[in-house]
C-alpha cells in the first residue's frame, strides 16, 4: 500500500525531495554487508529503516518543533532517512541551504561522499603545497577529494584504471596514475599524504608511498570480506605505530551540517562540482548497486525520486 507521510520529530523537518544519491553506506545497509553492522545494531534480518537513501536534495514542506535554522520553502540538501522516497524526513543538523550554484541533482550527492572526502583531508592535515596520493581517485569520495585537494592547494595524484583517467585528470588531478599499468608505491615518488579509499593495498606498499613522515588516511574498507569489511590493515598500522615516524588515521567521517557548509561554500565558489555517471529511476537502483560494488561508477550516481 502507499507509506503513510511520515512525520518529522522534533528537530526536524520534512523534505520534499528532487533527487537522491547513492553511496556506499545505502549499499552497505541495503546488503547487510558486512555483518559487523548487523551485530551493531544495524538491523539483523533486513534494514531498520524501510525506505533506503541517505543522500538527498530538495524543499522544505513541514518543520518539526523546535527548528530553527529552515523555513517550509527552503531549499536544502543533507543527510536524511528514506532519501528514495519522495517525502523524507532529516535532522536540521544534518540539512544546509542549497548553492544557488548547484542543481538538485548536483547537491543530491554530495553530502556522504563530499563530506568524507573533505573530513579526510582534514584528519590527514594537508597544507597547500602538499603532495597527496588519491587511491580511488574515480569513485564517489575520491572524486570529491581530488577538486577539494586542489582547491587546498595540494599538488595532487589520481590513482584509478584506465578507462577512468581522464575523467579524474579533468577534475584537476596534477598526475594521474593508472594501478592497472604502473605502481604507485615503487619508492620512486613519495607523498606527503595518502588517501586510501576502499582500497586493499597492502600497508607495507601504502608506507613505500609515504614520505618518512607521511601520513596515511584509511577512507573505508571496502574489500575486505563479508565480515570485517577489510579492517586487518588498520589494526596492523596501529600495531606498527608507536615505532615508526609515519602517522596512521582511521576516519570516522562525522554527519554535520558544518561540514557541509563547507561543501556548499567550495560548490558556490565554482571549485566543487559533483561528477555524475548517471541517473536513474528507482526501478533501476539495483542495477545501479551492482555496477557501485563491481567499481564501474565514475563519480557519483543520482536516483531521480521526482520528476523536476
Amino acid at each position: 500500500g502507499i507509506a503513510p507521510r511520515p512525520k518529522p520529530a522534533a528537530g526536524e523537518v520534512l523534505v520534499q525531495v528532487q533527487a537522491a544519491g547513492l553511496d556506499r553506506g545505502t549499499w552497505h545497509l541495503m546488503t547487510g554487508r558486512p555483518y559487523l553492522m548487523r551485530i551493531m545494531g544495524f538491523g539483523f534480518r533486513r534494514p531498520k529503516h524501510s525506505v533506503p537513501g541517505l543522500d538527498l536534495a530538495g524543499t522544505v514542506v513541514e518543520l518539526g518543533a523546535n527548528v530553527s535554522r529552515f523555513r517550509v520553502g527552503d531549499q536544502v540538501f543533507g543527510i536524511g532517512r528514506g532519501a528514495f522516497g519522495e517525502l523524507a524526513c532529516a535532522r536540521e543538523d544534518k540539512l544546509v541551504h542549497k548553492p544557488a550554484a548547484l542543481s538538485f541533482e548536483e547537491a543530491a550527492v554530495m553530502s556522504v561522499s563530499g563530506g568524507t572526502a573533505l573530513q579526510s583531508l582534514q584528519a590527514g592535515k594537508l597544507q597547500a603545497g602538499e603532495r597527496v596520493l588519491i587511491i580511488g581517485a574515480s569513485g564517489g569520495v575520491g572524486t570529491f577529494a581530488v577538486q577539494l585537494a586542489k582547491a587546498l592547494g595540494a599538488e595532487v595524484t589520481g590513482v584509478c584504471r584506465t578507462a577512468k583517467l581522464e575523467s579524474v585528470r579533468a577534475l584537476g588531478a596534477d598526475h594521474v596514475i593508472d594501478y592497472m599499468q604502473e605502481d604507485f608505491a615503487d619508492g620512486a615518488k613519495r607523498y606527503d599524504l595518502v588517501l586510501d579509499i576502499g582500497g586493499n593495498t597492502p600497508l607495507a606498499r601504502l608506507r613505500r608511498s609515504l614520505t618518512r613522515s607521511g601520513r596515511l588516511v584509511f577512507v573505508g574498507g571496502e574489500n575486505g570480506g563479508d565480515w570485517s569489511a577489510g579492517f586487518e590493515r588498520q589494526l596492523l598500522a596501529f600495531a606498527l605505530a608507536p615505532f615508526v615516524q609515519q602517522r596512521f588515521i582511521m576516519l570516522a567521517a562525522r554527519e554535520d551540517y558544518a561540514v557541509l557548509e563547507r561543501l556548499a561554500q567550495y560548490a558556490q565558489a565554482g571549485s566543487l562540482r559533483p561528477l555524475i555517471d548517471r541517473r536513474c529511476a528507482l526501478p533501476a537502483v539495483s542495477d545501479a548497486l551492482r555496477d557501485l560494488e563491481a567499481g564501474k561508477i565514475c563519480g557519483k550516481v543520482v536516483v531521480k525520486v521526482a520528476e523536476s
